[in-house]
């Protein structure tokens, strides 16, 4: 992984991808107790950032083995990503995902033309699942995280961070990033390694599920000891990855873990204050911003909120938790 893979797939998103905005509030600056500025990937293709790393990884196969088809597995938004790229390009895809994951990302997936595989990741292996269709169809694997296109396509994300940090004449800020394998919060430390060095990557993990922090803590890749049992689903992966653990250790600062009433909360601040819906592990970030100042440093905070595919139930739960 190095800049350039990152650069060359921002020239591939270029008219493909959303220029997603940094928002602000005065509201939620005086929750946070510093300036607050928010990367709403809520707003991109497909709801999430994924789609950022779903067309770079299609965009950089080869026409043949892109014809064949591609397979990916996720819990909602990296499907989604992978299905609608694949649907651009007019490739089949195949996607292997949790049967408990919620009912608006499989039927989302479906929507955008791939086929979804359920499984139960409590009995079952996804890889496993996964190899065998591989060996029957001969379709390429689109890792979520631990795949270098994937790293670089959610590293633009960073490249547009570091310009609107400059645009806003900000040199020096913490960058609080969702986490779950690493794949986000690796290619935005490229990025800003390379075009915005005064800007500090923090990853944001559910508490029980906060691998990434104890790995940087311990300087080896730690694991989860479940793969469900929290609001987060779209960040709850078992360890990070052996591409993405290296970058993070060499460049992010100590990880925050958030409770799943601080995530409500962020996710009901972000529609009052921003007009953003959030998704439970979306909302991870700036849940850190606001309600972890005390791990923070400096007066100036730039969170991602990674994903806004949210059940109506669960976005209702949030509300209702607010108001509370």
């Amino acid at each position: 992984m190095n800049i350039d893979m990152i650069r060359a797939a921002a020239q591939r998103l270029e008219g493909h991808a959303r220029k997603t905005p940094l928002l602000s509030s005065p509201f939620l600056d005086e929750i946070a107790g510093r300036r607050l500025f928010v990367k709403p990937e809520c707003l991109q293709h497909t709801g999430s950032f994924k789609f950022r790393g779903g067309w770079s990884a299609l965009s950089a196969m080869d026409e043949a083995t892109r014809q064949k088809g591609v397979l990916a597995f996720s819990s909602g938004n990296h499907a989604q990503g992978v299905a609608f790229a694949a649907q651009q390009h007019g490739v089949p895809a195949v996607i292997i995902m949790p049967a408990d994951a919620p009912q608006l990302k499989i039927d989302n997936t479906r929507a955008l033309g791939a086929e979804v595989v359920l499984y139960d990741r409590a009995k079952e292996s996804r890889e496993e699942i996964g190899a065998r269709l591989e060996a029957e169809r001969g379709l390429t694997l689109v890792k979520p995280y631990d795949e270098p296109q994937v790293i670089a396509g959610q590293g633009t994300c960073g490249l547009e961070i570091a310009q609107q940090a400059a645009d806003l004449g900000i040199s020096e800020a913490e960058v609080v990033v969702c986490c779950g394998g690493g794949g986000l919060t690796s290619g935005i430390a490229l990025a800003l390694e390379a075009d915005a060095p005064g800007l500090k990557v923090r990853p944001a993990e559910p508490e029980g599920f906060d691998d990434v922090k104890r790995s940087l803590a311990s300087g080896q890749i730690e694991t989860n000891p479940a793969m469900s049992g929290n609001i987060c689903d779209a960040i709850l992966t078992p360890a990070a990855g052996d591409l993405t653990f290296p970058i993070m250790h060499r460049l992010c600062g100590p990880g925050i873990a958030v409770s799943e009433d601080e995530c409500l909360h962020a996710m009901a601040l972000a529609f009052l204050r921003l007009k953003l819906v959030v998704e439970p592990g979306g909302a991870a970030a700036m849940a850190a911003a606001l309600f972890h100042g005390d791990e923070l440093e400096g007066d100036t905070v730039i969170a991602t909120i990674s994903g806004g595919n949210v059940d109506p139930e669960m976005f209702t739960r949030a509300l209702q938790s607010y108001a509370r």
